[in-house]
């Protein structure tokens, strides 16, 4: 058991920024086609942690063209350059999908007062 804590272990990266439900992000994720690699951005807002570990990933949603695209990410995985954190949301759930429900307003999600 401890051989496999210690190679995930050693997967676990530290130089991403913190991502929490509700909050609004921009994902940078590399694209290799063929010898060619190119970065894209998906921003929208996190709907969802899952898992722990180097297994944990995360799910953005956005609207794109008044549909629906949702994105599950791994935290911990080398294709992501960098993540942004736009804003945090005001959240009192661990789970967003009442949001898929929503649309325009009635979607956007109040900030976090500090």
């Amino acid at each position: 058991m401890d051989i496999i804590r210690a190679i995930e272990q050693q997967q676990i990266r530290d130089d991403l920024a913190e991502v929490n439900v509700g909050d609004s992000v921009k994902v940078h994720y590399k694209i290799i086609e063929g010898t060619r690699e190119r970065t894209q951005v998906f921003q929208g807002v996190v709907i969802r942690r899952h898992g722990a570990s180097n297994r944990e990933t995360f799910t953005v949603r956005k609207l794109s063209f008044g549909i629906g695209v949702e994105r599950t990410y791994p935290v911990h995985s080398p294709k992501i350059d960098k993540i942004e954190v736009l804003s945090h949301g005001k959240v009192r759930r661990s789970k967003l999908y009442f949001l898929r429900d929503k649309i325009g307003k009635a979607a956007r999600l109040k900030e976090k007062g500090y």
